[in-house]
């Protein structure tokens, strides 16, 4: 049993499943989701897109959202075709269908999966056109990275991102009445939240220890004032059991 008490964030039935994960290694965890997202509409331009998919040389998959809306408007009629994903997660979600998926083995981000050998090749290939599946907005890194090694970008956004809305001062009292030591975010979106939701609290908040998935995600928490920052170097529960086995309990 550790003495770790974390706050969890991400949408809700991903923290369940994590809060899972480290409750077998003695860890609390307390899931106030702070992102969650929502299927945008089915248009003729998602159709056309999903028709047209062996045009491309290349799928990117940026997040479990986005493949499992993916798969579920593409029913059987999924094309062999080179698959890539940011991380193991959402590798694991397309490759349950029967994909054959590239992403990086460490490093859950844009920055890992442009290194990737096999995305290299695909778009070496004469007239390279890449697909990103992603949520609504979102980073420009990726797709400027491959116009710059000279590959056609395409985006097809299929989600959004929305705050829940919860009771002012709500993390601030979850932190107090649960004890919570640590705090967790998945993404630069839920760094955002976290930040938003912490409201005038937030000087308080930033003192805790803040557990995040990239340097460009604790690039944002440090320019924001939080004070101990710990990049896991991936967003998954694995990654994250490493970084608090790694980093001091802090003594409230």
């Amino acid at each position: 049993m550790t003495k770790w008490r974390v706050l969890l964030t991400r949408p809700a039935e991903e923290s369940t499943a994590v809060a899972a994960l480290l409750a077998k290694s003695g860890i609390h965890s307390s899931c106030l989701p702070l992102l969650e997202t929502e299927a945008l509409p089915v248009t003729a331009e998602q159709r056309a897109v999903f028709g047209a998919l062996p045009r491309y040389c290349a799928v990117i998959v940026v997040s479990k959202p986005a493949a499992r809306l993916a798969l579920q408007r593409l029913g059987d009629s999924v094309p062999p075709m080179p698959w890539f994903s940011v991380g193991a997660a959402t590798a694991q979600i397309l490759a349950d269908h029967g994909l054959k998926v590239h992403y990086p083995a460490t490093g859950d981000d844009s920055e890992a999966l442009l290194e990737l050998p096999a995305l290299r090749e695909a778009i070496a290939l004469p007239g390279g056109r890449v697909l990103i599946l992603r949520g609504e907005g979102g980073r420009e890194l990726l797709a400027e990275r491959l116009r710059e090694q000279g590959a056609s970008v395409d985006y097809l956004e299929l989600y959004r991102r929305f705050l829940p809305v919860y009771e002012k001062g709500a993390l601030m009292q979850r932190i107090q009445l649960e004890r919570l030591n640590g705090l967790v975010v998945s993404s630069g979106q839920g760094f955002l939240h976290l930040h938003a939701s912490a409201g005038p609290d937030w000087p308080e908040v930033a003192q805790l220890p803040l557990f995040v998935p990239s340097p460009r995600v604790y690039e944002m928490a440090r320019a924001a004032g939080a004070e101990k920052v710990v990049d896991c170097r991936g967003a998954s529960a694995a990654a994250l059991l490493v970084a608090l086995g790694s980093y001091p309990v802090p003594t409230l």
